[in-house]
């Protein structure tokens, strides 16, 4: 999920649910909304190669309702990234129009939509991306540090999202150190640490086994319900649909009914 946009930047069982932290105060970028989180309407995308132009969206429709987990099912080359990239703001469309509490993305100038990245959206990426050379509490702490967070309201944040994803005992530990599963964790709690409304993740189990990615999915209804968080998240694999509120199964660029 890139387009020049630094993965920092856009950048077990579950706890039981707890008291939620103390609020950050920060600008809000958005006026006050009850809709829905995410609005898709007749979203087209394409993109031209030579003389070629190449159709990955065909008229998208959707809707993401706020603190539920919606899943975008499909094979490679489904056009599911795609259309996850566009709802971050990372992408616009070639027709159509894509709404964020209300707000049409592709009116917003690039700086907005960088700013919107960092403060209200969560990134969660397949190969986990973190940072090698810092231990999970850094690597959380350092989304923080992105955001614009105060630093006096770190350590308290840090270790609540650290605890919440089920690893207060690995918070010193550097990514080499840990399971494909714990990284994933950090890299949830590192996505949530700046409280976003949206938490968008691209194929987060496709690296772990069915345990692990069992966990990740447990790790998500949990933060679904402590941290009021919407999650949309794109996905191949079939043993995890259950969860999910909602489930779009994409193909050749559309939705299948």
């Amino acid at each position: 999920m890139t387009d020049g946009t630094s993965q920092d930047e856009v950048a077990v069982a579950a706890a039981e649910p707890e008291a939620k932290s103390k609020p950050v105060e920060k600008a809000s970028l958005l006026p006050p909304y009850d809709g829905p989180v995410l609005e898709v309407r007749n979203v087209h995308r394409s993109f031209q190669t030579g003389s070629r132009i190449i159709h990955v969206l065909k008229g998208i429709d959707m809707e993401v309702n706020p603190q539920q987990l919606v899943m975008l099912k499909g094979r490679s080359g489904s056009g599911k990234t795609t259309l996850l990239n566009m709802l971050g703001g990372l992408d616009q469309p070639s027709s159509g129009d894509i709404l964020f509490s209300g707000q049409p993305l592709q009116d917003w100038g690039d700086r907005k939509r960088t700013s919107l990245r960092r403060k209200e959206i969560g990134f969660i990426f397949q190969a986990y991306a973190l940072m090698p050379l810092l231990s999970a509490w850094e690597n959380v702490e350092l989304s923080l540090r992105m955001a614009d967070v105060p630093r006096s309201e770190w350590k308290e944040r840090v270790g609540h999202c650290l605890d919440l994803v089920g690893l207060t005992k690995r918070v010193k530990h550097r990514p080499f150190e840990m399971s494909g599963g714990e990284q994933q964790r950090v890299a949830i709690a590192k996505a949530i640490a700046h409280r976003p409304r949206l938490l968008l993740a691209d194929e987060p189990t496709a690296e772990l086994d069915s345990k692990m990615g069992a966990q990740v999915m447990a790790v998500f209804r949990n933060i679904i319900e402590v941290e009021q968080v919407t999650i949309c998240m794109t996905t191949h694999d079939p043993t995890i649909l259950e969860v999910a509120d909602h489930v779009y199964e994409m193909a050749d660029g559309r939705f299948i009914k």
